[in-house]
């Protein structure tokens, strides 16, 4: 078997984190205030999106100081499912915003009242939009390159409350040229709502995917198995299986070999293979080879 030591990305994931955490603070704030006297309900909803952001962030900072805690006998895969929760968490909260938000516009609907939003809240609005957008591309970028889970989690979040602040902006401007059209602050509100519960759930699946243990996908699958088919001494594979922990994937298999092969060089094609696949670029961090020596009776009949 061979495990690689991953670098501890934590103080990266907090560098970056703490970036969002200060403009969601302001953004909440500012977003709040422009809203609250701007008479714009669908302002004052985003604004409570940008906290929930605010909420996030600090989950991420503290997760971080978690999952990359070297594995012990408790642990023996390592603490990477704390990122994985923690990224679930983020998605729940998400989808409890989204779903006070609906529930708010709804009632507003419902009840026959409406705002009429000032200019200053598109200003608002606008300024969200772009420096969310700005956020989402930095935070995304840099949890690729340290192939974070929840950094990049926290990114679609910051894309999501871009996404939900461009109905907000619709509907002020439809405010501002129709007065009368009272209803819509309020459905570009339940906009934001959606937004906010599709975000929720491209966050959260991921993580509660890899907590049924769903193995990689069917093209890093297969990549996988090519690159171990690859190797001039191995026959054939079988028993492939991975699974993730967090965002490193573990893997391991059976292959086949020569059975005139001495037992030091079959060791050694094993460890060949599994640093081929901890090379591939698919975050593998642990593979497991084992030997099977070729039998001519067996050749050809399904693996058990």
């Amino acid at each position: 078997m061979t495990r690689i030591v991953k670098k501890d990305d934590s103080s990266e994931v907090r560098r970056v984190t703490w970036v969002g955490l200060g403009w969601n603070a302001a953004l909440t704030v500012l977003k709040f205030l422009a809203g609250f006297f701007g008479g714009s309900q669908a302002l004052v909803a985003d604004a409570i999106h940008s906290a929930s952001d605010f909420v996030t962030d600090i989950a991420v900072i503290v997760g971080s100081h978690f999952w990359n805690l070297p594995p012990d006998a408790e642990h023996p895969y390592g603490h990477r499912r704390f990122e994985t929760l923690v990224t679930l968490g983020i998605g729940l909260s998400v989808a409890a915003v989204g779903v006070g938000l609906g529930y708010k516009a709804v009632q507003t609907l419902l009840q026959g009242e409406g705002a009429h939003p000032e200019t200053v809240v598109a200003v608002m609005a606008l300024a969200s939009i772009v420096i969310k957008e700005i956020l989402f591309r930095y935070t995304r970028a840099e949890g690729r390159k340290i192939r974070s889970q929840a950094l990049e989690a926290n990114a679609w979040h910051h894309r999501s409350d871009a996404f939900s602040s461009i109905p907000v902006l619709i509907a002020v401007v439809i405010s501002l040229v129709f007065p009368q059209l009272w209803f819509a602050d309020a459905v570009g509100a339940l906009i934001v709502a959606f937004f906010v519960l599709r975000s929720a759930y491209e966050i959260a699946s991921p993580g509660a995917r890899q907590l049924v243990d769903q193995g990689a996908s069917e093209q890093v699958a297969k990549k996988l198995l090519e690159i171990a088919l690859g190797h001039s001494k191995v026959m054939s594979v079988h028993g492939f299986r991975t699974r993730y922990v967090g965002s490193d994937l573990h893997v391991d298999l059976h292959i086949v070999v020569d059975a005139q092969m001495s037992l030091l060089e079959a060791h050694d094609v094993a460890e060949e293979v599994e640093q081929l696949l901890i090379q591939a670029g698919e975050n593998v961090v642990d593979a497991l080879v084992h030997v099977d020596p070729y039998d001519p009776a067996r050749a050809g009949k399904k693996d058990e």
